[in-house]
């Protein structure tokens, strides 16, 4: 459209498609051929494509989901000439259309920055693109918050497209619905709030107040952060969600700067991006401030751009002798946008709560008694049945377990504590699978409860009982003060 405005993510976009050496003229997107169509994603999304499809079947407009790569996964449309042509630009399952590879496009831009995108007619940076119009919009894990792929509607670009991103929309939401729905019941990841955290000591900072005297693998990882946060690198901190990565380099950093102040920063939504940036990158180079950006694999690429090129010139600006702290976490590191990867110099990899046993407890003593305001004790139970536990969620399920249980009790004992604690199981249980798991370990784990008892007040014979246990993994250590 002559004379429309254009975007910056879009001139962000062209930009990184010279970058990448993408040619003007034609594409040539890799084939893969090797498809994920056994996740939760995949198996959500096409049936609400399929839905969709059959209310466009007579209009010209191709359906499709992607992976988090790009890759297309399926394809469905009514329309055989628009199919054929898609073919011809290899717009088809098997070929990955990512920004790196095919240049500006819709479904690449909104993988890119994790946003809604459209990109029309000449807007594509390749000119053999230039006949369509494509609406995508990312989906993400309602659970974890990881971006899945996303959903994608291609049409002629002489086609009108104004509600194409609308359908989109509704498609993408409708799809990680429906991924919640069926996993499990689980609570929904709370949505990005980008908070960010200017902390004076000795108030309270991230990582304040968090336990210390913790096992060697921590006690290690927190050694090498600090070593290098000393030495001037820039640390990215990896591991699984909730494994206490932000804490462990705030720890790092006040061990190194006990004097200094520390702002830690969350990814925002995308429509909140500028006014994030705004907030807290004017801190970034102070004297006696250190920074921590957590979760930067979240981040759309024209904000880790951003980021990147604010931290190159707070060191280039920064006088003799004067340090510029800056730290990141991410899940892992091939996850971080292109533009973050290279300021990395040092990852360090903090491992899982399961693989810290020695931490449970600590930490658990630590949760309840902030969520008491004093001490709480735990019976010899409870502190095996935590510590036995595989903990998925890690340290921040730890807390959330253990804050509920305190509330109850001055005392904690197993009967305080959830059911999925006390049961080792790993697959997605039934809703009646979970309701009959949970009325066992209730029953189970009253004081004094024999297991004749137990049978004859959840209706069961002794030996069904024992093969519930054995069924959902139950394990109940035995009540000791």
């Amino acid at each position: 459209m002559v004379g429309a405005p254009v975007s910056d993510r879009l001139v962000a976009s062209w930009q990184r498609s010279e970058d990448y050496g993408v040619s003007l003229e034609s594409i040539e997107p890799s084939f893969t051929g090797t498809l994920n169509d056994e996740s939760l994603f995949f198996e959500c999304g096409r049936e609400v494509l399929e839905g969709l499809h059959r209310t466009l079947i007579n209009e010209p407009v191709s359906l499709m989901l992607t992976d988090a790569d790009g890759l297309v996964l399926n394809r469905m449309s009514g329309d055989t000439s628009l199919l054929r042509a898609l073919d011809a630009v290899h717009l088809a399952p098997g070929f990955a259309y990512a920004e790196r590879t095919v240049g500006t496009n819709g479904l690449g831009l909104a993988i890119a920055d994790r946003a809604p995108t459209v990109v029309r007619a000449d807007e594509h940076y390749a000119l053999s693109l230039c006949t369509y119009t494509c609406a995508a919009v990312p989906v993400l894990d309602p659970l974890s918050g990881h971006l899945e792929g996303c959903v994608n509607l291609t049409t002629w670009s002489s086609q009108s497209s104004d509600l194409l991103l609308a359908l989109a929309q509704s498609a993408a939401s409708n799809t990680s619905a429906m991924m919640l729905a069926r996993s499990r019941g689980q609570k929904p990841r709370a949505a990005q709030r980008g908070e960010v955290f200017r902390v004076e000591t000795p108030r309270l900072e991230p990582g304040a107040g968090s336990a210390t005297d913790l096992g060697p693998a921590w006690s290690e990882v927190l050694a090498r952060a600090g070593a290098a946060i000393r030495d001037e690198r820039i640390v990215l901190a990896v591991g699984e969600e909730g494994s206490g990565r932000a804490t462990l380099l705030a720890q790092a950093l006040r061990q190194q700067f006990p004097r200094e102040r520390i702002l830690a920063a969350s990814p925002p939504p995308t429509q909140d991006c500028e006014a994030w940036l705004g907030l807290w990158t004017p801190e970034l180079g102070k004297p006696d401030t250190g920074i921590l950006v957590r979760d930067v694999d979240l981040l759309p690429e024209w904000v880790a751009e951003h980021v990147r090129d604010l931290v190159v010139q707070a060191r280039v600006r920064a006088h003799a002798g004067d340090h510029v702290p800056f730290a990141m976490t991410a899940s892992r590191f091939d996850a971080l946008p292109p533009a973050l990867a290279p300021l990395v110099d040092t990852i360090v990899s903090v491992p899982p709560l399961r693989e810290r046993s020695d931490d449970v407890i600590p930490l658990a003593r630590l949760a309840a008694r902030r969520a008491r305001g004093r001490e709480v004790t735990f019976t010899h139970a409870a502190e095996s049945a935590l510590r036995d536990c595989g903990w998925p969620g890690n340290a921040r399920q730890l807390v959330e377990v253990v804050a509920q249980a305190a509330r109850r009790s001055d005392t904690i004992d197993v009967r305080h504590l959830p059911a999925d604690v006390l049961s080792g199981i790993s697959r997605r249980l039934t809703r009646i699978e979970t309701f009959e798991r949970d009325e066992i370990v209730r029953v189970l784990t009253r004081p004094g409860i024999s297991m004749k008892d137990a049978g004859d007040e959840l209706g069961m014979s002794r030996a069904t009982v024992y093969r519930k246990i054995a069924q959902y993994d139950i394990n109940i250590p035995r009540t000791n003060t």
